[in-house]
């Protein structure tokens, strides 16, 4: 199979526009910590219609400032679900708070305001600093339903959106975008290459409350601060911090491909479609992964569940033969719970729905 007629499990579309604002971002004053920030910042906010966004390092940073942000720490814990990516819950722990995991909806992959509620039932009295839904594949989960259990537990959302920049929700005939804060306290995305657009690596963290952005732009940045009444050269370091800032080179780089999100997306959209039109002849044996009513993604991943006892095929085998034709495949995801880090710390979990 010739290389250019692979099929990549993930590629970024880079074209000459993205080249020419790197290239001008490398002939400005400032490589980072500049005014391309701010902008990028002030566009993405704007896109999604969020009221503060701030840019950081990657969608691992993005997660783990929200959590230092709004303060979750040793003796809180904080409900994940098992399928997302390991960073979910590593940014819990790299806070200091315990996980809970939650079981998901083995059809589309959600965690469910019932997976939420047994999750909770095993906390074991242990305050509830967070719940972080995740939107995987850039399905949507029920946002609702979910904040309304967080807030009877005065826990904080947390949206895991590092898979669905520019997906859509109708909740009751209301209409929004994943990020617009508008049934959470945060939401976090991710810029990776294979995601809906890319800075090479980067996050963004998206709120409605000012204070709130204050204080990630203050984390992400070694915790300090300047002060207008102070001498020229004085800083404060109020609480600790770390450097997860993105640089204005990939800002610049944000800022161009933001500029053809909605081009990207409908892509995305259109080869989904394609996709679920070849998969059909082959169900029940190869079934697309279930979209929920309300959620109109802006799908990162084409997931298929397969039936591979009654194919009579392994899954290895399967995704060499895949391989040998030129499509890449991957596995979305083991099970965090079973990992041997929180299998060490928590103990064998029943979590069927993931287990599925």
């Amino acid at each position: 199979m010739p290389p250019d007629a692979a099929l990549p499990y993930g590629r970024q579309s880079i074209g000459d526009d993205d080249v020419a604002a790197v290239a001008a971002a490398l002939r400005d004053d400032f490589l980072t910590t500049g005014p391309k920030v701010e902008a990028f910042e002030t566009a993405f906010a704007e896109r999604v219609g969020a009221r503060c966004a701030v840019a950081c390092a990657n969608g691992t940073a993005a997660l783990h400032l929200s959590m230092l942000a709004l303060g979750v720490g040793e003796g809180d814990a904080c409900v994940v679900p098992s399928i997302t990516f390991l960073a979910t819950a590593n940014c819990v722990r790299l806070a200091g708070a315990e996980v809970i995991f939650a079981d998901i909806d083995p059809a589309t992959g959600l965690m469910t305001p019932q997976a939420l509620e047994a999750a909770v039932a095993r906390a074991g009295g242990r305050r509830i600093a967070a719940v972080l839904p995740v939107h995987l594949r850039g399905e949507v989960c029920d946002l609702p339903a979910i904040a309304e259990i967080a807030d009877r537990l005065g826990a904080h959302v947390v949206e895991d959106a590092c898979h669905a920049l520019g997906s859509e929700v109708s909740f009751t005939g209301v209409q929004s975008q994943v990020g617009d804060n508008r049934y959470g306290a945060l939401a976090a995305f991710s810029f990776h290459p294979v995601k809906t657009m890319t800075t090479a690596e980067g996050g963004m963290v998206t709120t409605a409350d000012p204070k709130l952005a204050t204080r990630l732009k203050r984390l992400r940045s070694h915790g300090m601060e300047r002060t207008a009444d102070s001498e020229p050269w004085w800083y404060e370091m109020a609480e600790i911090g770390l450097n997860y800032r993105l640089p204005d080179v990939l800002c610049a780089l944000g800022l161009s491909q933001l500029g053809k999100l909605s081009h990207f997306i409908e892509r995305r959209r259109r080869l989904a479609r394609l996709y679920e039109e070849a998969l059909a002849p082959l169900a029940p044996l190869v079934r697309p992964a279930t979209s929920p009513a309300w959620s109109r993604p802006a799908l990162h991943l084409m997931t298929v569940r397969i039936d591979f006892a009654a194919a009579g095929r392994s899954r290895a085998a399967v995704m060499r033969r895949l391989s040998a034709e030129g499509v890449g495949s991957q596995v979305h995801y083991i099970p965090v719970h079973r990992q041997p880090y929180y299998r060490k710390r928590y103990g064998t979990l029943d979590l069927p729905g993931a287990e599925a």
